[in-house]
């Protein structure tokens, strides 16, 4: 679920932002001279003459007297859902937090122009903890220390430390707290799924025998099979290239294959040039020459592909995002049960490696900050702890108890059945009018692990056969060149030819014009000061190194 939102015109509004100083708090308060709060509670912990009292053992919004606060939120994607207060989800939000949220969406062009007027939304959500604007949030965001300590300490008990101490700046303080923030202990102990598959329409499957597929002399002769038994079927999909320019083809499928995160010295390995990789590449472009790949998997949108899916167009696919992808594997699920999609050891590694399957890091995914101009950081600061807390993890989860979900004799949460039914019937007004799962800021995977009904049906086979081939990126985290350097412009467009030679590739008419793409792209890496971009990466995945300890 990997998006880079951050372009070059964000680092120029950031640029903009820096020239013209740090911002000020809203409604005249000037910011204090520690970059803290502008409206900072008393040491006898009072806020704001009697609002409430600061109690360490009690989350500020169950304190908190005023009626009603209206804040804007801004996430920095398109597709999130706006509405407020007229789901289950939100509904119980408001009336537990008396807050009105006003959610305004947009893409860098947007953000910029924010930066640009210096009057920020009150709560602002990005993607890319490695961008100009994360890096520099201590100049436009509030640091959550400080609006702890001023109006909400039991913040101290639902954040995770090693959360808050990865995405420290430089003064120590952490300014923005993501979702999905899975650490070592959340990946031992069993609680987060794979979201990566290698999927067979089981019917498909059964008819030819269960065949092995490890192989890239098996994966091809499957493949042809298919292609002769199941004419109308494309034979191998992948995920569309316009999400992620890479599809999943690219690090998804190096995972897959087990390629080396790192370089045994811990220093950057180009998994893009790993030979077992390149060599299933080969092996692609052979069942593409075999008409076993379509021409349109490489220019499908996001809903073609979804489409394709929904009715079990494609007899094999390369997945990744299991749980996205779910509501329409459900529905080819629910119209053809027979022929549901089920995961299978697909391709292997030639060399022996074992899979290394990614899932959400401690960097997560979505990154919420308050903004300098926050019309009342007190509620923001209450909306993170009580998202963070177990009863806004429970709501955002499963919604109400006896009204959307019921706790079973051996304590898992158990969707009703009206809800059950409402979500593999018809998935998209469950999630507008329910939004179950989908109000993800500041979620947490290990919530999930409490039912067995967290998933739908149609992914969990594919969630067991990926049990034990998880293997934490931390090293690889936020290890791109800073915004606005040489390394970072040059590395853009790395990865921008790297997106288009993997199609290339995989298109090749012959060896041996496979053979010139590669060396062209090659080439693209030398004449765009690779070496320094890959000494970069070093040095970060050596801080990072250090942060998890792996020195000592």
């Amino acid at each position: 679920m990997r998006r880079n939102l951050w372009k070059r015109n964000v680092s120029l509004a950031m640029a903009v932002l820096l020239a013209a100083g740090s911002l000020t708090a809203c409604g005249g308060d000037k910011e204090t001279s520690s970059g803290g709060p502008a409206a900072q509670t008393g040491e006898d912990g009072v806020v704001e003459e009697g609002r409430y009292t600061l109690d360490e053992n009690t989350p500020a919004w169950k304190l908190d007297t005023k009626e009603n606060t209206t804040l804007t939120w801004y996430v920095n994607a398109e597709w999130w859902n706006t509405d407020w207060g007229n789901d289950v989800v939100t509904k119980k939000m408001k009336e537990d937090l008396n807050v009105d949220i006003e959610f305004i969406v947009g893409d860098d062009t947007k953000l910029n122009t924010f930066f640009a007027g210096g009057e920020m939304p009150d709560i602002v959500t990005v993607f890319d903890a490695n961008s100009t604007v994360a890096q520099k949030a201590d100049t436009w965001a509030y640091s959550l220390q400080d609006l702890a300590d001023n109006y909400d300490p039991y913040f101290y008990k639902v954040a995770s430390d090693q959360s808050l101490s990865w995405f420290a700046l430089e003064d120590g303080k952490t300014y923005g707290y993501p979702d999905y923030s899975n650490t070592q202990e959340d990946y031992d102990g069993g609680d987060i799924f794979a979201k990566t598959a290698f999927v067979i329409r089981k019917d498909v499957y059964e008819a030819l025998g269960e065949p092995s597929m490890k192989t890239q002399e098996e994966f091809l002769d499957v493949l042809s099979q298919i292609k002769e038994q199941f004419p109308k079927l494309i034979p191998f999909g992948f995920n569309n290239f316009e999400t992620d320019g890479t599809s999943s083809l690219g690090d998804v499928f190096q995972d897959y294959i087990g390629v080396p995160l790192a370089n045994e010295d811990g220093t950057f390995y180009d998994r893009n040039l790993d030979e077992d990789y390149l060599s299933w590449m080969r092996t692609f472009n052979t069942a593409y020459k075999n008409g076993c790949i379509s021409d349109d998997s490489f220019t499908d949108d996001n809903t073609a592909w979804q489409e394709k899916e929904s009715i079990g167009k494609y007899a094999c696919i390369m997945m990744e995002g299991t749980p996205q992808q779910s509501g329409f594997l459900t529905t080819f699920a629910n119209a053809e049960p027979d022929a549901a999609y089920i995961a299978i050891d697909g391709p292997q590694s030639t060399v022996g490696n074992a899979p290394t399957l990614n899932q959400a890091g401690i960097s997560g995914w979505m990154i919420t900050y308050v903004s300098k101009t926050c019309a009342d950081p007190a509620k923001a600061i209450q909306l993170y702890t009580y998202l963070l807390d177990e009863e806004g993890q429970i709501l955002t989860n499963y919604g109400i108890e006896g009204e959307t979900y019921t706790v079973n004799a051996d304590g898992k949460y158990e969707l009703t059945p009206e809800m059950k039914e409402l979500r593999d019937t018809d998935n998209d007004r469950f999630k507008q009018e329910i939004r179950i799962g989908e109000f993800i800021p500041f979620g947490h995977d290990r919530y999930k692990a409490l039912s067995d009904d967290a998933y739908p049906d149609s992914i969990k086979q594919m969630q067991e056969w990926g049990q034990g081939k998880l293997v934490p990126h931390f090293i690889l985290e936020n290890t791109d060149p800073d915004a606005g350097s040489e390394e970072a412009r040059s590395y853009s467009a790395i990865k921008t030819k790297w997106s288009t030679t993997l199609v290339a590739l995989i298109r090749a008419e012959n060896d041996e014009q496979f053979d010139q793409i590669l060396e062209e792209y090659k080439q693209f890496l030398a004449d765009n000061n690779w070496e320094s971009i890959k000494a970069v990466r070093s040095e970060k995945m050596a801080q990072n190194a250090e942060k998890l300890g792996m020195n000592e």
